[in-house]
Order: structure tokens, then sequence, then C-alpha cells
């Protein structure tokens, strides 16, 4: 009787652990426009998560990754942007402002959410998933400054970080889209 129940007890703890697991699926966001955005819809696909800013000296960024949207975007990935004005206030706009500037500057169709907070006591979920070993299972993270890139892959499971001063179109990340 005690190995049956120590069985169903591991056997529990397995269960749970593994339903402790979170994804990038997990997680909800809202777009730039105020829609709700599952990210549930991103199955399959590999995903660069990517906080940015709009008058940061890395801001240019924003048409390299637009070029890497355009070029990999029929092949399962998106990129997907997510505001924040952690850093020096360098993302001060609303939301519309920062459509419109992203839009008209750079051209960006790939998906923009609203305005977050990528550290500190008001940090988003998502980025505390993705900022957290103890989360993510992978890595400890902490946003650095504005555009670090955080690597999805297919299953939705952080797979790699590229800090905000790596190019979108580095190597590394170029192989990874590929699966090289």
């Amino acid at each position: 009787m005690k190995t049956i129940i120590v069985s169903l007890c591991l056997v529990l703890s397995a269960v749970t652990l593994s339903a402790q697991t979170k994804v990038l699926y997990d997680f909800k966001a809202t777009t730039l426009d105020g829609q709700a955005f599952d990210l549930n819809t991103l199955k399959g696909k590999k995903v660069m998560v990517v906080n940015t800013a709009s008058k940061c000296g890395l801001t240019p960024q924003y048409a390299l990754l637009q070029k890497l949207y355009d070029k990999y975007k029929d092949q399962n990935f998106v990129i997907i942007g997510f505001p924040a004005n952690n850093f020096a206030s360098q993302e001060p706009g609303t939301n519309s402002e920062i459509k419109t500037f992203c839009t008209q500057n750079y051209g960006v169709t790939f998906p923009m959410m609203s305005k977050i907070s990528v550290k500190g006591d008001d940090m988003d979920p998502l980025y505390k998933w993705l900022t957290n070993k103890a989360e993510n299972k992978v890595v400890d993270a902490p946003v650095q400054w504005n555009f670090q890139k955080f690597l999805i892959n297919e299953k939705g499971q952080l797979a790699d970080v590229a800090f905000p001063k790596e190019l979108p179109d580095e190597e590394k990340i170029i192989k990874w889209i590929e699966g090289k």
C-alpha cells in the first residue's frame, strides 16, 4: 500500500511540475490599437519578442527588424514588438504616437503591442517569464536596455536571447530562424 501511495505522489508531483511550465502561448497582450492579441495564435511559429523605444540610439533597429520580418514572415516567423519606457524615458509616447512613429519612419508591419514595463515592480507577466529562469526554465536574462530580443521556438519555449546591441540580422539569429 505504501508503494502505491508513494508512486501516486510521484506521478502527481511530475504532472504538477509539468503543468507549471509556462510557454509563450500562455500569455495575452494588447495591440497598439487596443485589440486583444492572444499569443496562442502563434503556435508553430518561431517568434522574436523585442522591447522597443522610439527615442533610443538603437531605434534604427526597427528598419532591420522590418527587413527581417519581410524576409521570413512567410516561413513561420513573426516579430512582436513591445514598446517600453523603462530606459531613460526613451519611449514617452502614447500607443497612437508609437504606431504613427513606427509606421511613418520605419514602415513597421510586424505586430506591435501596447506599451508595457519590462523591468521593475510593474513588469509585465510575459517579461517576468522571459527574464526569469525559474519561470522559463532556460536562462536568467534581465532586460539590459531597449531592443533586447528573445527568441521563442515553435513550441513556445524560450530558445535564446540576443542582447540590445546584437543586431536583428546577425548570423546567430539568421541561423536560428533558418534552423541551421
